[in-house]
């Protein structure tokens, strides 16, 4: 980690400056593409251009396992993940066609999973075939969680290279929404009641079940809130792990993270609790459906772009957010000025004020 810290400066003031001028030498009121403004300030400012680019977008869908599955959590099998894998590497997820749509180049990364995947289409960085089980023990130990950190960082690190102009992080993993709470209620403080959601559609008494289940692994665990990487340790996952990584290694190349649901942005706020430098270079996709997410938005002082009721994950939620950034960067590379398109600006016949 020392090394990735340093390396996410500041975000670049001038350019954010200039383009804020700018925005209001186009052909409109001030103000009245309302957050669309706010989204190209940011672009500018994350990328230090007075055009900022954000195409091609690069999607990375981390997978991996978690041992508290066992505890009968999660209303799909521990089998549904690698399943889930090889459907991706197929081409037919909601996250596939998201991806075709807006032209992101997608990669597969397993960093956990339990089960047998296919030989061809998916990165491997397999840290360990899946997390310890959280109600009984730690799910991975400080070192699995900086190899996983590591692993998106190295996939960050390649879509960099490969051109791409924006990160979205994906994820999947039965039984990551009981990992992800829990982390949630250690980084907060937040009870578990008020985070835990339906997850992959557990309700009534099952749905009570999930809560206690979190609730005895957070007193058995006992993780140091102050200390993020031991609550990412002792209750997170891999593919947790490894979003954090990569948006610390994106922000580090001044790449735009396009933040996705309540797994993503729990691994966002544990990046952040990281390197809290990090925090300008996050966009947020969407307000997805799960209870918890709205405690990690405020946690991270973030209004998303979009609320549409989702909670799938995958990064399709971030995916379908994606043409928002695309539209603020054409707002200022395809506009004209007031003087270009000889329109009359108002504020030159405003008459003086007393």
């Amino acid at each position: 980690m020392n090394d990735i810290l340093p390396q996410i400066a500041l975000l670049d003031a001038a350019c954010a400056g200039r383009v804020t001028r700018y925005l209001d030498t186009l052909t409109k009121p001030p103000g009245s593409l309302g957050r669309l403004e706010a989204l190209a300030v940011s672009l500018a400012g994350i990328t230090g251009e007075d055009f900022p680019r954000v195409a091609p977008p690069a999607v990375v869908v981390f997978a991996a396992d978690h041992g508290v599955a066992a505890e009968g959590v999660s209303a799909f099998p521990q089998t549904v993940t690698a399943q889930m894998v090889a459907n991706f590497v197929a081409g037919g997820a909601a996250i596939n066609a998201f991806s075709r749509r807006i032209g992101a180049r997608m990669e597969v990364v397993d960093v956990g999973v339990a089960n047998a995947l296919p030989a061809e289409g998916v990165v491997q960085e397999r840290i360990r075939s899946g997390t310890g089980n959280l109600a009984r023990e730690d799910a991975m130990s400080r070192d699995e969680a900086l190899a996983a950190i590591a692993a998106g960082r190295r996939a960050a690190e390649r879509a960099a290279k490969a051109g791409c102009r924006c990160l979205i992080a994906g994820e999947m993993g039965i039984a990551n929404t009981t990992a992800s709470s829990a982390m949630l209620a250690a980084l907060t403080g937040v009870p578990v009641a008020e985070l835990v959601g339906p997850g992959t559609g557990v309700a009534g008494e099952a749905l009570v079940h999930k809560c206690a289940v979190i609730e005895a692994a957070l007193s058995k665990r006992a993780p140091d809130p102050d200390d993020p990487l031991d609550v990412l340790a002792r209750l997170g996952g891999l593919e947790i792990a490894a979003m954090a990584g990569a948006y610390l290694e994106a922000a580090a190349r001044r790449l735009p993270c396009l933040v996705d649901g309540f797994i993503a942005t729990v691994a966002a706020l544990t990046a952040c609790r990281l390197a809290p430098a990090l925090r300008p270079y996050l966009i947020f996709g969407h307000r997805s459906r799960e209870p918890g997410h709205a405690h990690a938005l405020a946690a991270l002082d973030a209004e998303p772009l979009l609320a549409m009721e989702l909670c799938l994950g995958e990064g399709s939620g971030a995916a379908l957010a994606y043409p928002l950034l695309e539209a603020a960067t054409a707002m200022l590379a395809e506009m004209a000025t007031f003087d270009a398109a000889g329109v009359d600006d108002r504020s030159e016949h405003e008459e003086p004020r007393a």
